[in-house]
């Protein structure tokens, strides 16, 4: 009997934290619009996600850009996170720059639109 209470609280718990799992909501834009040749910062803003397991990259041609800098994981009321991830670049024609961001097991990438 013991053992059926405690697989039905560990199924309780389970599902309690698989209720709260929110896929994240991805921006990615530059400080300035996007011109050829001229330095900018690329900005990934991760927000409403949870749980907080997340990896952001900033990518040049497939390439992670050095030097970026995250924020500190914050969080609103309910649990739900984001995320600021930048890096210094200067977009050359032809580059494709994006976002690729980990949440648990799911992957996707964000591309930067220049609008040039």
């Amino acid at each position: 009997m013991n053992a059926v209470l405690c697989f039905a609280a560990l199924a309780a718990v389970f599902c309690a934290v698989e209720s709260k799992t929110s896929p994240p909501k991805v921006q990615v834009y530059s400080h300035q619009p996007g011109v050829y040749g001229e330095k900018n910062t690329l900005i990934c803003h991760v927000t409403n996600f949870h749980p907080p397991d997340i990896t952001i990259r900033l990518l040049k041609n497939g390439e992670e850009l050095p030097e970026a800098v995250q924020t500190d994981l914050a969080f609103k009321q309910d649990w739900h996170f984001h995320l600021t991830k930048n890096a210094a670049f200067t977009p050359e024609n032809g580059d494709k720059y994006s976002c690729k961001v980990t949440h648990g097991q799911t992957s996707n990438e964000y591309a930067w639109d220049p609008n040039m």
